[in-house]
């Protein structure tokens, strides 16, 4: 015994977080009191399922400050003046000025998608500013380098001089001076960069004016210089980080509700979101006042993310890319405007210049040498593309087959992604998944908002689904620790727990799931509109959920083939509050098996290869931690974190305690 607790002092506690410890004693100890073992059985051999490199993927949606003021790097509000309040965003120093030194034009005649700009026009004695507070402040490193740019049209400049600082709350943190130059109506960019002196969270970005004379500025833009890969004006490093440290095999986006958007004009439209900036038309975002109670009104998508970075985002992290598109239907929660049937034509015609420009030659196509232009002449390799979300009903039916006849006729190898509504415990998921099935279409999207105790009692859901019938994509899910919509869901142990007992059903059934991702993904801490989700972040910091964690376990542990484990022949799924699924990676060799203990209390259980021999050490990774409520924070960001160490094997039993509230993976070479 005391040998036994040496070794396991070595193997098991070494390199565990502090916290965890007492769990693995206090674990020992139950059994050193002579705990009943539950064996496991798996054949390793007896592959059921091949798993689709898809399984675990990503959803992304500008919600909760997502894309602008979040994984889109641009730390400027509303740096065109193009909001319906053309200074939201923006203050001006001093607060009151004379008429007429700051005035904005409307030049939506002249483009459409860049309506607006602000001329300035002083005189000798003035000596004015703009101040620009970011996505609720600006984030600042002491010692960061920021790049920025002013896009301006100098006119009658004459003497005039403009500068730029960052300022925190103890004023100056880093200074900079534009040289103007030019005196046509030519618009120009004048790129600038500025060393922070000092650290803020809540910093501001103050563009003074000083001399006389008249300018006309159309665009005020900052960014990190360590933006992801370095490209200018892209995406904030450590948020993209985080998403490529889930090795997802996929990347849905842009969403969500704003594919439909709050009407049809306000819907997502992919040709306005690629090209030069002054070429992405600004729409308001659904997310501006749909949540009563978390209303912003300054929430614009600005679409300095589009489809073209998308796209790149998905090369960038090895995800294949799933767009969505509008199908002719507005949100049908709110105005559900419908696109009647002889007007779809244009909607379709996106859809085929989207896959033309993913994937199109780029000298014999057009949309493809678009592509090319925007500086990726290879193709994207698209093979996944979505037609409505959350949509339902016979209007939707309709649709669906005007776009699925288009698009299986000029390219049948793309997989189609159909919607099923918003849940299946709804009446009208009935409806439309009883249509979608009788058409044999690619793959359907099914959604869960559900409480823990659902996602428990569910994990065996697709256990009995036609293997006949379509594919299964679960395109958004996320377990709510109070109901869904409220503020007070909380991204704790408890929910991502039952999240990982439900994923080990969405694996055991990989011939019929193939795809899977958490919703929603992003959110800021003060500018949220919806809880739980995946990552959380201020405009310094960012840090992973419990949830997060368990996302990256399943889809770092993918392996390649289900094999079965079995409590006495039957599947786990919640016998002795545990839950289970095996795998195994082929090219590597290795079993993986993932076990979820939702008790209280430790569990001992040996797993025993029936149809194999284990090497004779394991690695196990466990998700742990002191009570089911714990979560992470900005200040406390490890409190629920995954600790990997060395598990020795005797002959074909792989003996493993399961810590309360815990999800364990354990990896192991078999011969």
């Amino acid at each position: 015994m005391l040998g036994w607790i040496f070794f396991f002092w070595n193997g098991i506690i070494l390199g565990m977080p502090y916290q965890k410890i007492f769990l693995a004693v206090a674990s020992l100890f139950v059994i050193g009191a002579g705990q009943a073992q539950d064996v496991y059985t798996v054949n390793a051999r007896q592959t059921r399922a091949n798993i689709s490199p898809t399984l675990w993927g990503l959803f992304f949606e500008d919600i909760n400050r997502g894309a602008d003021g979040g994984l889109y790097a641009e730390m400027v509000e509303n740096p065109s003046f193009d909001f319906p309040k053309p200074l939201m965003g923006w203050a001006t120093l001093p607060a009151r000025v004379r008429t007429g030194v700051f005035m904005v034009i409307n030049q939506s005649s002249v483009n459409e998608a860049d309506p607006k700009f602000l001329r300035v026009d002083i005189g000798g004695g003035d000596h004015v500013a703009l101040v620009n507070e970011g996505f609720g402040g600006m984030g600042f490193q002491k010692g960061g380098r920021y790049e920025g740019m002013l896009r301006y049209r100098r006119g009658a400049a004459g003497g005039m001089r403009v500068g730029v600082r960052l300022q925190n709350s103890k004023g100056g943190a880093g200074d900079a001076v534009i040289e103007l130059t030019g005196g046509d109506t030519a618009w120009r960019e004048q790129h600038f960069s500025i060393t922070a002196t000092d650290t803020a969270s809540q910093g501001k970005l103050v563009l003074y004016f000083e001399g006389s004379g008249q300018l006309d500025i159309d665009r005020v833009s900052l960014f990190p210089a360590n933006t992801w890969k370095g490209r200018p004006g892209g995406l904030r490093a450590d948020l993209a980080q985080k998403l490529a440290d889930l090795h997802p095999g996929f990347l849905r986006f842009p969403g969500g509700c704003i594919v439909e958007g709050k009407d049809i004009v306000h819907r997502y439209q992919w040709k306005k979101t690629i090209g030069p900036l002054e070429n992405r038309q600004l729409v308001m975002s659904i997310w501006n006042d749909d949540v009563p109670l978390r209303q912003t009104p300054d929430y614009f998508e600005s679409f300095g993310l589009g489809f073209y970075e998308y796209f790149q985002l998905c090369e960038d992290i090895g995800a294949a890319p799933l767009p969505i598109l509008n199908c002719g239907l507005s949100c049908q929660f709110d105005a559900a405007e419908v696109v009647p049937l002889e007007e779809l034509d244009p909607y379709v015609k996106d859809a085929l210049d989207l896959i033309e420009f993913a994937n199109g030659d780029a000298t014999t196509t057009t949309w493809g040498a678009r592509r090319a232009s925007l500086g990726h002449p290879a193709p994207f390799n698209m093979k996944l593309l979505g037609v409505g979300n959350e949509n339902w009903g016979p209007q939707y039916a309709e649709r669906l087959q005007v776009f699925t006849q288009a698009i299986k006729q000029r390219y049948p190898y793309m997989q189609l992604i159909c919607s099923s509504g918003y849940t299946p415990q709804k009446q009208e998921f009935q409806y439309i998944d009883s249509v979608l099935r009788r058409r044999h279409v690619d793959i359907i999207d099914e959604h869960f908002y559900n409480p823990p105790e659902w996602f428990l009692q569910n994990a065996n859901r697709y256990d009995h689904y036609d293997r006949q019938g379509p594919k299964i994509f679960v395109g958004e899910y996320a377990a709510q620790s109070d109901r869904i919509g409220s503020l007070k869901n909380e991204n704790n142990l408890r929910t991502a727990l039952a999240e990982a007992a439900f994923m080990t059903g969405l694996e055991r059934n990989a011939d019929i799931v193939t795809m899977a991702s958490y919703a929603p993904l992003f959110a800021h801490v003060t500018g949220w509109q919806w809880t739980p989700d995946l990552i959380w972040f201020d405009n310094n910091r960012s840090y992973a959920t419990p949830n997060y964690y368990v996302q990256q376990l399943f889809a770092v542990n993918k392996g390649t083939a289900v094999v079965p484990l079995l409590d006495k022949g039957s599947p786990i799924t919640g016998q002795d509050s545990c839950w289970g699924t095996a795998c195994v990676d082929q090219p590597a060799g290795e079993l993986i098996v993932k076990l979820v203990n939702m008790s209280d209390k430790s569990k001992q259980k040996t797993v025993v290869l029936a149809d194999a021999r284990p090497a004779r050490m394991a690695m196990v990774t466990v998700l742990a931690g002191s009570a089911a409520g714990n979560a992470n924070s900005l200040e406390h960001p490890d409190v629920v974190a995954p600790s990997t160490s060395s598990l020795p094997v005797r002959g074909k039993d792989i003996r493993i305690v399961l810590p309360p509230y815990s999800c364990t993976v354990v990896r192991v070479k078999v011969s």
